[in-house]
């Protein structure tokens, strides 16, 4: 249900890590539960961003919500495709709907965050 290869913050968010970059997008789980995505504001490169703050804030048919950065350092990439086809994110969170690279400033930031387990739990005790 949930990729393995990635780690999940509590916000609902994920990070693919690959040496200090970390892909961040958010969860099938925090798609599912905004509906029909219409609008993205996406950050700018070489923001500077800390863990727990906002990265970029999604608009659906339902609610505007905040996107939590799982970790903290400089976005060095974002996902263009978004800003005209923000409904990717609704068909593949975990693929083409990723929303930014960010270089991380402390691995160790990624320790703290939950396994594909760990978040699936976290998901069904929020459910309830």
């Amino acid at each position: 249900m949930y990729p393995e290869d990635l780690k999940y913050h509590k916000e609902h968010t994920w990070v693919r890590v690959s040496g200090k970059k970390a892909t961040v997008g958010i969860t099938d789980y925090a798609q599912d539960a905004l509906g029909d995505i219409v609008y993205i504001d996406l950050p700018e490169t070489d923001t500077t961003i800390e863990a727990n703050s906002e990265l970029a804030e999604i608009e659906s048919t339902k609610a505007t919500s905040s996107v939590i950065s799982p970790v903290s350092g400089t976005v060095i990439e974002v996902n263009d495709d978004l800003s005209e086809s923000p409904e990717i994110i609704n068909e593949e969170p975990y693929g083409k709907g990723w929303i930014a690279v960010i270089e991380i400033d402390d691995a160790s930031e990624v320790d703290d965050l939950m396994e594909a387990a760990d978040y699936a739990k976290h998901v069904e005790v929020e459910a309830k």
